[in-house]
């Protein structure tokens, strides 16, 4: 059984669209397509194997916000200044 769920992520540009969409490429996901205009991240996974929690880690690891975890600020630092997206302060 497939799921296909929307997610907001931060970011700017066609390399952060091959950054987030490499960083999903792992068993359980069949696709992840990252919109560089609207920013949701289109992914369809198999819920048994990898959950919508564990997909936002694997994107925040690699210096990108989602709707529920922030990348470490090392990680957003070490983006190119084209990716470095404006970050929202988390209440």
């Amino acid at each position: 059984e497939v799921k296909t769920d929307t997610i907001k992520v931060a970011g700017e540009c066609g390399m952060c669209k091959n950054r987030i969409q490499k960083a999903l490429k792992l068993e359980g996901i069949s696709e992840a397509i990252w919109d560089t205009e609207t920013k949701f991240l289109t992914i369809t996974y198999s819920p048994d194997k990898i959950s919508n929690n564990e997909i936002q880690k694997k994107v925040a690891a690699v210096g990108h916000d989602t709707e529920k975890y922030k990348a470490e600020d090392a990680v957003y630092s070490k983006l190119p200044s084209c990716c470095r997206y404006e970050r929202k302060e988390k209440n």
